[in-house]
């Protein structure tokens, strides 16, 4: 559950989020392994309730990550290969996202929210949040470390629109992934055609762990 300091903030974003049916935003994403490496890629993100997302990933290299509402596709069409999995199977790390697809609420997928500071140079922040907005801390009310990607913790950073500027996921060994977004729109006229994934003639279908790495 939300802490005092945190239940206003959260109530903002599950409201900003709540009324719109479609959503659409730039993201740039990037990953740290722990040991010094990190890569980055960016592109524009769609979520449609109930339950759907579609990530066009465009730098730098074209990719393809769907959820219909019942699988979860991973395509990469420079490799001809696409992993498929059922959204209950998936070890995705996305699953902290599914509140923008109207699917849960951040109380729900939080054990505990608190609201933090972010520090210059801190880790995993490497800068200061925006004047004007504020960052959250998520404890996960469900560990994914069954599906052995376990999360440890969620940080969000919103503007003073209730917006999300930034989400940043934390796993064990020092491991970071940070989506920043920017340009949000809602309730667009998304074509249904978007959220579903239609295999490509000549694509093998792989086992969603074979294709795990891709994610990063």
């Amino acid at each position: 559950m939300p802490t005092t300091g945190a239940r206003d903030v959260v109530r903002a974003i599950d409201a900003r989020y709540r009324g719109a049916k479609t959503l659409k935003a730039t993201f740039f994403q990037s990953y740290a392994d722990g040991k010094g490496g990190i890569s980055a890629e960016s592109g524009i993100v769609y979520f449609s309730k109930p339950g759907r997302m579609r990530w066009e990933y465009q730098s730098p290299e074209e990719k393809l990550f769907v959820v219909d509402g019942t699988n979860v596709w991973f395509y990469i069409p420079a490799d001809r290969t696409a992993s498929r999995a059922k959204i209950g199977e998936s070890s995705d790390w996305r699953t902290p996202l599914a509140f923008l697809t109207g699917k849960t609420d951040l109380g729900r997928l939080c054990r505990n929210i608190d609201t933090i500071e972010a520090k210059p140079g801190g880790n995993p922040l490497e800068s200061p949040a925006t004047p004007g907005n504020t960052w959250l801390r998520c404890v996960p009310r469900v560990n994914s470390g069954d599906t052995g990607d376990e999360i440890k913790d969620v940080l969000l950073e919103a503007n003073a629109d209730a917006y999300l500027t930034r989400i940043v996921i934390e796993q064990p060994g020092n491991l970071t992934t940070e989506f920043r977004f920017g340009s949000w729109e809602e309730n667009l006229p998304i074509a249904e055609t978007k959220f579903h994934f239609v295999l490509p003639a000549g694509v093998t279908v792989v086992d969603e762990a074979t294709l795990a790495g891709g994610l990063r």
